[in-house]
């Protein structure tokens, strides 16, 4: 059984709307708390809201049946919390279990000192939410931050502006030695773990096999290529370290084999473990790579290709991003593109999965104006230049504001040193204001698991910001009244 939020009130509970918000205070939560109260004070747009949070609870199970779930709006509550303060779910749950505020917003009294919330219970209902969800209610709170903005009656002409940087996903430095340790230490301690619950012995020292693995890892990781001007000490060095990667490789190989023989001997028995030994041979199958292209590296002097290569066995999606900025050769994770308003707001988002910026500047702004039909301008950087871009865009927008790569004809120089492209452009250094907004508002590395993970991690960050600007200009605007109020008195 599970409902969006419970429409009996308790005895002593403050009703959100009615709930006294510091205005002083200039932290993100009370901006964005405002932001959430503002949502939730506006019948049309809160009905809405709950409309698509309905949505959580799968078709198949019944919302009126069964044991109480936690309310969808103390969920979304959570969920932009979390990730707008940057917080890890430790943090969280110690807030939503001591903050006030923050229970007086999840429906709590003062008296409820009982009604704590679990650690998993947290990260099991947050994992509920959605990207396409969390999108549909981007949509609500952005049409709600520009009926803040709109004054009177006044028509919206939005004029946006793209463009994409890297969120990192939680791995370390990949090298092969140290992607085939992750493999082989996933595998050997599965399996053991595995054997152990079975009954089974054959795996009964794999603590002590890892330890061995390890002690070799260690030894072949820190030897580095002799510098000597001598070229005998130089190929001695050469060939230790290719013996001592041989020997690594071959102690590894003969463990992944072991392994192998012993799923065979796993799918033949009734354990009901099928998850756990497809977990296991996923791992083996990281191995056996890694072996390969170890020996292909190290003995054959071959050069591995980039499309062949794994950055991380726990997070596959993860890439190599080199966007060539000064101090930062490289990142791994992906690509996200985001179109932001001239008001701050984050009109459409984007995760780039082997995309670069040239493949989806159109769709940017077709989705975008998709959303919102009075996106009339949006401007772009060198990156996102082709001349199929620029007709394309054209047909979408009034004003296209897309810089060139390489030399300009003289009809494009007319246009891009004119005026009013040169203001445009210097408008345009604003997106990386929020692109850094982002980046210390939980967009910095992603801590979610999987690729569905990051995408909600992103379409989560996307919404609490936005969520935050609405709450920010409300706060700009009750401050601004009550200043006015305080002459007014005086």
């Amino acid at each position: 059984m599970r409902k969006v939020i419970e429409n009996q009130l308790k005895i002593g509970q403050t009703d959100i709307p009615n709930i006294q918000i510091d205005l002083c205070c200039r932290d993100e939560i009370p901006q964005l708390l405002l932001g959430l109260q503002h949502i939730y004070r506006h019948r049309p747009i809160r009905d809405e809201v709950f409309k698509k949070l309905k949505q959580i609870t799968p078709k198949e199970v019944a919302a009126d049946k069964g044991r109480p779930g936690m309310d969808l709006w103390k969920i979304l509550v959570l969920g932009t919390l979390r990730i707008n303060c940057n917080w890890d779910f430790d943090k969280l749950h110690n807030i939503a279990n001591e903050h006030k505020t923050v229970r007086e917003f999840l429906g709590h009294t003062i008296f409820e000192f009982d009604q704590q919330y679990g650690l998993q219970t947290i990260k099991d209902n947050i994992s509920l939410l959605i990207p396409q969800l969390l999108d549909e209610i981007n949509q609500l709170a952005v049409s709600a931050g520009h009926d803040v903005v709109r004054e009177n009656d006044e028509k919206l002409m939005l004029k946006g502006r793209c463009d994409s940087f890297v969120l990192e996903t939680d791995v370390h430095y990949p090298t092969d030695i140290n992607l085939l340790l992750d493999a082989i230490r996933k595998t050997v301690f599965s399996i053991g773990a595995l054997c152990d619950d079975l009954g089974i012995t054959e795996w009964r020292q794999y603590r002590h096999i890892f330890k061995k693995i390890k002690k070799q890892f260690n030894y072949v990781r820190r030897l580095k290529h002799s510098a000597s001007k001598n070229q005998q000490v130089k190929s001695q060095k050469a060939q230790l370290i290719i013996d001592a990667h041989l020997a690594y490789v071959d102690m590894v190989e003969t463990y992944v084999q072991r392994a192998k023989e012993s799923i065979a001997i796993l799918n033949g028995m009734d354990t009901g473990s099928v998850a756990r030994i497809m977990a296991i041979e996923k791992y083996v199958a990281h191995a056996q790579r890694q072996i390969d292209q170890i020996r292909r590296r190290v003995i054959d002097g071959e050069t591995i290709p980039h499309c062949e290569k794994v950055f991380s066995i726990f997070e596959e999606h993860t890439e190599w991003i080199s966007k060539g900025k000064a101090g930062v050769p490289q990142e791994l994770g992906l690509g996200v593109c985001i179109l932001e308003d001239q008001y701050g707001f984050i009109l459409h988002h984007h995760v780039m999965e082997k995309q670069k910026d040239v493949d989806i500047a159109a769709a940017m702004v077709a989705e975008a104006k998709r959303k919102f039909a009075d996106l009339s301008c949006c401007s772009f950087d060198k990156g996102f230049h082709s001349p199929a871009n620029k007709a394309q865009l054209q047909v979408l927008l009034d004003d296209v504001v897309l810089p060139k790569k390489g030399r300009l004809s003289e009809a494009e120089k007319q246009i891009e040193f004119s005026e009013e492209f040169i203001e445009a452009r210097h408008k345009h250094a604003a997106v990386e204001s929020a692109i850094n907004a982002l980046e210390n508002h939980g967009l910095d590395r992603c801590l979610d698991f999987g690729l569905n993970g990051f995408k909600r991690y992103v379409a989560l960050a996307v919404l609490a910001r936005n969520i935050q600007i609405l709450g920010a200009k409300l706060r700009h605007k009750n401050l601004e009244r009550q200043r006015r109020l305080e002459r007014l008195a005086a």
